[in-house]
C-alpha cells in the first residue's frame, strides 16, 4: 500500500509538472534578445545589426486596446509611395529577426513597419496568445499607418510562424486597407499544433496533458487553444493570400499551409520551398522566396516603384536557421 501511495504521489507530481512547463513555454518561454537574433541572421548572410541601425527610422510607441505598450520602427525609404508593408515575427523574436525580409520590399518601392509583438522585444505584455489578442495589436498598427499616412494607403502583412498565424488572425477584423497577407510557416489550428507537438515531437500523450495545459492557459492568460484557429478565418477571407512553407517543417507542419490552401477561396497561392524546416525558407532559397513574393506583390497591389539598391553580398549557407523551439 505505502509503495502504491508512493507510486501515485509520484505521479500527480509529475503531471503537475508537465502541466505548468507546458502552460509557460506556450505563454511565456523567454524570449532572446536582439543581439542574439542579428547574431543568427549574421551568420546566415542575411543581414546585420549594423546595417539596420545606419538605416533611417523613426521609433514608434502605440497602446494596445488592453492598455500595454506596443514598440515598432517605420521605414519611409519610399517617401512617395502610399504602400506599406507590416512585417510580425514569430515566437521569441523580436522586429530584430524580421529585418532580413526589409529589402526584400524596399528594393521594390514599399515601406516598411517592423514591430515587437506584445510580449516581445521592447513591448510590454505578459502573455503570447497566438493571434487572440495580438490580432487586436495588429489593428492598432494598421491605424497608425491610416492615421499618419491617409485613409488612401495599401498595406500589406506580412508574418513568420507565430507572425504568420497572428496576421491570418486579423483576417476576421481587416480594415479596407489591407490588400493582402503573406503568412509564412503558420499554423492552421493551435489545438492540432499543440497535439502535433506535445505527441509527435515530445512523445507526451496528448490525453489528458492537453486539456490539462489548455485549463491552465485559460486560468492564467485569458484565453484557449480553441479560440484560435487561423483556417476559420482564413475560409471567410476573400483578401490575397501567399502561403510560404518549408517541405520539412516538423515544427509547423507543411501540411497546415497546404489545408489552409484548400480551404480558402480565391484569390491565393502556395509556395512551397523545398528542404526549408521551421521559418528557414528564406534561408534556403531566398531566389525562389522572393520572386513568389515580387510576383505576388505586383498582381495585388499592383506596379512597384523600383529603388536603388545596394551592393550586397549573396546570403551564404550555413547551418540551417532555426529560430523557434518547441514550447514542450
Amino acid at each position: 500500500m505505502y509503495i502504491t501511495m508512493i507510486i501515485l504521489l509520484a505521479a500527480v507530481v509529475m503531471a503537475v509538472a508537465i502541466t505548468q512547463v507546458g502552460y509557460l513555454q506556450i505563454t511565456r518561454m523567454p524570449v532572446k534578445k536582439d543581439f542574439k537574433l542579428f547574431s543568427v541572421l549574421e551568420q546566415a548572410g542575411l543581414y546585420s545589426r549594423e546595417r539596420y541601425e545606419s538605416l533611417p527610422k523613426q521609433e514608434i510607441v502605440i497602446k494596445s486596446f488592453d492598455g500595454l505598450k506596443l514598440c515598432g520602427a517605420a521605414i519611409e525609404s519610399n517617401s512617395g509611395s502610399n504602400q506599406w508593408m507590416l512585417l510580425v515575427h514569430g515566437y521569441t523574436g523580436s522586429r530584430a529577426i524580421s529585418t532580413q525580409f526589409i529589402d526584400m520590399f524596399t528594393d521594390k518601392g514599399y515601406n516598411v513597419l517592423l514591430i515587437d509583438q506584445r510580449r516581445h522585444g521592447q513591448s510590454e505584455g505578459r502573455y503570447t496568445t497566438y493571434g487572440y489578442y495580438e490580432k487586436h495589436d495588429v489593428a492598432a498598427w494598421v491605424n497608425w499607418i491610416t492615421q499618419q499616412y491617409g485613409s488612401d494607403v495599401s498595406i500589406g502583412l506580412h508574418g513568420q510562424s507565430l507572425g504568420g498565424g497572428t496576421v491570418l488572425e486579423y483576417l476576421s477584423i481587416a480594415k479596407p486597407q489591407v490588400k493582402l497577407v503573406i503568412a509564412d510557416c503558420p499554423y492552421s489550428d493551435l489545438t492540432e499544433l499543440m497535439r502535433h507537438q506535445l505527441s509527435r515531437l515530445n512523445k507526451i500523450p496528448s490525453v489528458p496533458f492537453l486539456s490539462w495545459v489548455n485549463a491552465r492557459i485559460r486560468r492564467k492568460a485569458g484565453f484557449s487553444l480553441h479560440q484560435v484557429s487561423p483556417i476559420r478565418a482564413v475560409r471567410g477571407s476573400s483578401l490575397p493570400i501567399l502561403f510560404i512553407h518549408g517541405t520539412r517543417d516538423n515544427y509547423v507542419p507543411t501540411r497546415m499551409s497546404i489545408d489552409m490552401f484548400e480551404a480558402k477561396p480565391e484569390p491565393k497561392r502556395l509556395l512551397l520551398i523545398e528542404g526549408a524546416i521551421h521559418a528557414n525558407a528564406y534561408h534556403i532559397d531566398p531566389k525562389h522566396y522572393k520572386q513568389g513574393v515580387h510576383d505576388f506583390l505586383l498582381e495585388y497591389m499592383g506596379e512597384p516603384v523600383e529603388s536603388p539598391q545596394p551592393e550586397q553580398a549573396e546570403p551564404i549557407s550555413l547551418s540551417p536557421l532555426q529560430l523557434d523551439r518547441s514550447p514542450f
